[in-house]
């Protein structure tokens, strides 16, 4: 697993080129808590990813706060196992905010027939 760093302005951009699970989870989170004060959102580019387990329910729920603020975290471009686990975790803890985290897929992809 690898990932490239893209900061434009206060927006953060990881893009992660591999699998997210407990063996590349130290690596990911320690980019984000790397990621300068002034970077107030943190996206998630999974367009590489195919494969995620709980190790990125952690990475992709955990608070993110730098100086007292909270970091604003999204993801875009998943692929289908890692929204059917994030789909999963909401339904199993419905205060999950999905709308929050994936602001570009559809609702009616994250909602159960």
């Amino acid at each position: 697993m690898r990932f490239t760093l893209r900061i434009d302005d206060t927006v953060a951009r990881i893009t992660v080129h591999g699998d997210i699970d407990y063996q590349t989870l130290p690596t990911l989170r320690s980019a984000a808590a790397g990621l300068p004060p002034h970077v107030t959102e943190l996206l998630w580019d999974l367009r590489d990813a195919r494969f995620m387990d709980v190790a990125g329910l952690h990475l992709l729920f955990e608070p993110r706060s730098q100086e007292g603020t909270t970091r604003k975290t999204t993801v875009t471009n998943l692929r289908p196992q890692p929204l059917r686990l994030l789909v999963l975790a909401a339904e199993a803890n419905p205060a999950l905010e999905l709308a929050d985290l994936l602001p570009d897929t559809p609702q009616d992809t994250l909602l159960d027939d």
